[in-house]
């Protein structure tokens, strides 16, 4: 296995608090703004080869939809939940529920996680691992994950959200059997990619609102905690490096969800506030600080600028844990696209992808 290159060793120096040499920095960018945008993105992507490294002129199809769950129109996944889209090139929600009547969970049986993923057919595992091998061979990070929304979403795909609450508000004790369901998949998945070699798995679950967790703190504790405890453990046991997301206010469990074994958290800012992070995750685990998107589509340049800068002088630290990513969906003026690239250029030093 040869040595990580520049940019891996600043990633993994910055998650584990080793002194990295610049801010991880990362733009990512909807299928639905490539479209609306094109070529004018495209030279964003092309004038900042930091935050892009390795693009090349005419790589990108402006029309790629990629994953189902993007286009528009319905689908039914690989749990039986039905999905409708009305805007193409963003994810769309779940209308169906298969479980939205108890009495269906006597004959449900969950997709074979080692053969059916979320939304088709699963990986070839063989390919993977030659990937996973070819990456360490590179100096690359070997990284997978499980799908979006993979334990407390797929939850309440399955019920719906409503029922869901109810579910944990009267500890209806078929809840159980339905979170154990899931977790054994999701615990397979996990098993194979640390088999194969993997040294990260990044996980997405939003398990906030707004302004507030949809369920108290003890709720979270007695049905989530023990099983992001036991997929999280599964890899830390094996050296593999965990990656959290998630959208939504969750202050009140960040503290949990270190406990859990994260080692690199996802949150939002607008959802949380940066004094907010600041207090329960600055030092205690590596923040990937998820820009404000709700103020990316209506501020100046000069704004975007300043959110950013007084982001740095809040969570920065000389010996690490901070990384910032910026998402920009279709809504985001491209003077502003451009305004992140500066910045991150700017000051998050040299290497900044």
């Amino acid at each position: 296995m040869c040595p990580k290159n520049e940019r891996t060793e600043n990633f993994l120096r910055a998650a584990e608090f080793r002194y990295p040499k610049w801010i991880p920095a990362t733009v990512s960018l909807m299928p639905a703004t490539w479209r609306k945008y094109r070529e004018d993105l495209e030279r964003i992507v092309l004038d900042h080869p930091k935050i892009f490294p390795g693009y090349r002129k005419g790589s990108h199809d402006f029309d790629a939809i990629g994953d189902i769950g993007y286009r528009k129109g319905r689908f039914r996944d690989s749990w039986g939940c039905v999905w409708e889209n009305i805007a193409e090139g963003l994810e769309g929600i779940v209308v169906e529920h298969p479980l939205e009547d108890w009495d269906a969970l006597e004959g449900y049986r969950p997709p074979d996680p080692l053969t059916q993923a979320d939304r088709g057919p699963q990986v070839d595992w063989e390919e993977a691992r030659r990937w996973i091998e070819g990456a360490k061979d590179s100096g690359r990070l070997a990284s997978a994950g499980l799908p979006h929304g993979f334990m407390y979403m797929r939850l309440f795909y399955l019920r719906g959200f409503e029922n869901l609450m109810m579910d944990m508000a009267t500890e209806d004790p078929r809840l159980n059997r339905l979170i154990e369901i899931v977790l054994s998949h999701n615990i397979a998945l996990i098993r194979k990619w640390v088999e194969l070699g993997v040294e990260m798995m990044s996980f997405g679950d939003d398990l906030g609102m707004q302004d507030r967790l949809p369920i108290s703190p003890n709720h979270f504790r007695k049905y989530l905690k023990p099983c992001y405890a036991k997929m999280f453990g599964i890899c830390r046991d094996s050296g593999v490096l965990v990656y959290f997301h998630s959208d939504g206010h969750i202050l009140e469990i960040i503290e949990d969800l270190i406990e859990c074994g994260v080692t690199i958290i996802n949150p939002q800012v607008r959802a949380n506030t940066l004094e907010g992070i600041a207090k329960v995750a600055k030092g205690k685990v590596c923040i990937n600080l998820d820009l404000d998107r709700q103020l990316f589509p209506l501020a100046t340049p000069q704004q975007i600028r300043d959110h950013i800068r007084e982001a740095i002088d809040l969570l920065a630290m000389e010996e690490g844990g901070l990384m910032l990513v910026a998402e920009c969906e279709p809504d985001v003026p491209l003077r502003n696209i451009e305004a992140i690239c500066d910045a991150f250029e700017e000051w998050c030093g040299p290497g900044a992808g």
